[in-house]
């Protein structure tokens, strides 16, 4: 799909970058303009859009996902329509900032018995809490397994997941072609079908492709790999790691296993022997963990701990050198004490214990303060939400709070006027040190372009014309034209002038020059058949008419021109039309009775009169006489009696 970077999807979320891109849809970075907070938002190819199946099962993903609260699942936050500005279908998640478990096992190959383990616990646990409410996840892969910098490891893209809140099972075809066939279990390669097994299947691979960094079946084709896993079992992990205990291989061929029967009953069974097997290899471990994240390196812990025993230890020595003094001054009066002084020495001790105590509790309480008030959090002051106010309105709020501003940054926006507040560094709810200074951006309203004039130049030049103005090219189509030569631009669409956003396509109009049409040739045929057939191909007919002895009237003589097979439409074609011989001769109609004989004349294109003698009955004279030739339309006078 078209890059969507620095759209406004549902008036909210301000598109960032993309951050991957998939079969389904596109991943963008993006910022919540309503809460001023980083999110990530899913958004459905368009071409997907308008499938109802695929739509139904995007919105399955963030349907399941929403079900779910655990600490290791990916947060759905929204979902929706846009409904201004482009069509889009969307999920809107939490951003993890991080990389995937891809992209360790890359890195590193395979992680080790007890990183493969620390790694897995969390994935396992998250797979637990989805299987405890009925729902599957049908594309479980390290891809989907995300990482962020801090350690937390989450599970996200529930697009196949499945469950009674989610609607029917996809069908075989749709499962083997969206799922990753690598870690599809033989039930639903076969048949279709798929139950929380199944994610035990996929659970098995992926902690074996930790173990091992491989996969266990390789193969030039899908079609291969499926077949592997159909009819082979995979191989213990200890045969390509050697450090591989027995229980984990009996964990991994467990999950793995051709037979769902033989498999753990859900991922839970599963985690009970994970937890169990690494608290046996790491019984430092912490027993009531949550497994919520990937544990601090070691060296990173101890400097901690030595970093609060050094601090316990300095105010620990101040006190017993107090205590030492104070003691060895008691020592020295206790020679001369009697037996009841020594109980109320006694009491004493427990005194000063106690007193000890409260005086680290003391010393600790000072320290805290100090940390807080000089380089903690209360030492900054938190900054409100300025997205969306005035420069104006955002200097005045933060000049309340006794910090000031600066515009680090203008750019253009859809959605934020011109002169608001895109966002703030820090954003709001972050906080900034007293008398600092808060850093705006600021909105310069909608950027539009205006297309350049494009007509009459070639490809190359309107390509070069475009990419000056921030424009791009799109589709070139061909059309005839009267005003411009073959291979030059008409103009492009949007046409010349228009307003457009950056980096809009412009598709580009090239004429194919003036359009040719076949000519005939209309000579011996009617004028009427001619004047209909070439006004309606597109040219211009004009019509002269001459006397001919041989063509007969109304019937084309000649035409110009006439000695070429094709014309440019919308040239002129002239006809030349016969109007009949030029002398006819005068038939004879003696005898014949007044209406026979005016007939015959009038039929021949003469113009008749009469004269009346006698008894008027039939033609007894003609003039001119009877084999005369004279002009057609001349007149004859017959006489009647």
């Amino acid at each position: 799909m078209s890059d969507l970077t620095g759209e406004i999807i549902d008036n909210r979320y301000q598109l960032q970058k993309v951050v991957a891109a998939g079969g389904m849809a596109t991943i963008y970075h993006a910022l919540d303009l309503r809460l001023d907070r980083q999110v990530a938002v899913k958004i459905m190819h368009p071409h997907l859009a308008n499938d109802e199946d695929f739509v139904n099962r995007f919105i399955r993903e963030a349907k399941a996902a929403a079900t779910l609260s655990h600490p290791n699942i990916v947060a759905i936050q929204d979902q929706g329509w846009n409904e201004g500005g482009v069509p889009a279908v969307f999920i809107v998640m939490e951003y993890i900032e991080g990389f995937t478990l891809r992209d360790v096992i890359n890195d590193q190959g395979a992680l080790g018995v007890t990183d493969s383990l620390r790694y897995f616990a969390p994935v396992v646990s998250a797979m637990s809490a989805a299987h405890k409410h009925g729902i599957l996840h049908r594309d479980i892969k390290p891809e989907n397994i995300l990482i962020s910098k801090d350690g937390r490891v989450k599970i996200a893209d529930f697009g196949l997941a499945k469950g009674p809140e989610l609607g029917s099972t996809l069908t075989v075809e749709s499962s083997v072609i969206l799922g990753s066939v690598s870690y599809l279990s033989p039930e639903q390669v076969q048949r279709g079908v798929s139950d929380v097994r199944s994610d035990v299947y996929s659970l098995g691979i992926v902690l074996f492709e930790m173990l091992t960094g491989k996969k266990p079946f390789d193969g030039d084709t899908p079609i291969q790999i499926a077949y592997m896993h159909v009819n082979e079992n995979i191989p213990a992990p200890s045969t390509l790691n050697s450090s591989v205990p027995a229980e984990l291989d009996e964990i991994v061929l467990k999950a793995a296993a051709n037979n769902p029967d033989k498999r753990f009953k859900d991922a839970g069974a599963m985690q009970e022997q994970v937890l169990a097997l690494l608290s046996k290899l790491d019984p430092k471990r912490r027993q009531m963990s949550l497994e919520l994240d990937i544990p601090i390196p070691k060296a990173r812990i101890e400097k901690k701990k030595r970093s609060k025993l050094d601090i316990l230890k300095s105010v620990t020595t101040q006190i017993d050198l107090k205590r030492g003094n104070v003691m060895r001054e008691k020592s020295n009066s206790a020679k001369k004490s009697t037996t009841a002084q020594t109980k109320r020495k006694r009491k004493t001790s427990t005194r000063v214990k106690r007193n000890r105590a409260i005086a680290l509790l003391i010393v600790l309480l000072i320290i805290a303060t100090s940390w807080y008030k000089i380089s903690g959090p209360g030492n900054k002051i938190a900054i409100p939400s300025l997205a969306g106010m005035s420069q104006s309105q955002a200097t005045k709020t933060v000049a309340e709070l006794g910090l000031k501003t600066d515009i680090t940054q203008s750019v253009f926006s859809e959605d934020v006027p011109k002169g608001k507040v895109i966002t703030s560094d820090p954003a709001g709810g972050g906080r900034v040190a007293i008398a600092g200074t808060v850093h705006l951006i600021i909105s310069k309203g909608k950027e539009r372009i205006q297309v350049p004039d494009l007509a009459g130049l070639t490809i190359e030049e309107a390509t070069a014309a475009l990419g000056e103005a921030k424009l791009k090219t799109g589709r070139v189509t061909e059309k005839f034209s009267a005003d411009q030569e073959a291979g030059l631009l008409i103009d492009g669409s949007p046409a010349s002038g228009s307003d457009v956003r950056k980096d809009s396509t412009v598709d580009l109009i090239v004429s194919k020059g003036i359009e040719q049409v076949a000519l005939t040739n209309y000579q011996g045929k009617t004028s009427d058949q001619a004047q209909n057939e070439l006004t309606s191909a597109g040219l211009i007919v004009s019509s002269k008419y001459e006397y001919s002895d041989s063509v007969p009237i109304g019937t084309v003589i000649s035409q110009t021109p006439n000695d070429v097979s094709s014309i440019a439409k919308g040239e002129k074609i002239i006809l030349v039309v016969s109007k009949g011989p030029s002398k006819i001769y005068v038939p004879n109609v003696y005898s014949l009775s007044k209406m026979a004989a005016a007939k015959i004349l009038e039929d021949l294109g003469f113009k008749v009169n009469f004269k009346y003698i006698g008894k008027k009955k039939s033609v007894t004279n003609i003039s001119p006489k009877s084999g005369t030739a004279v002009t057609p339309g001349s007149t004859v006078t017959i006489t009647l009696g």
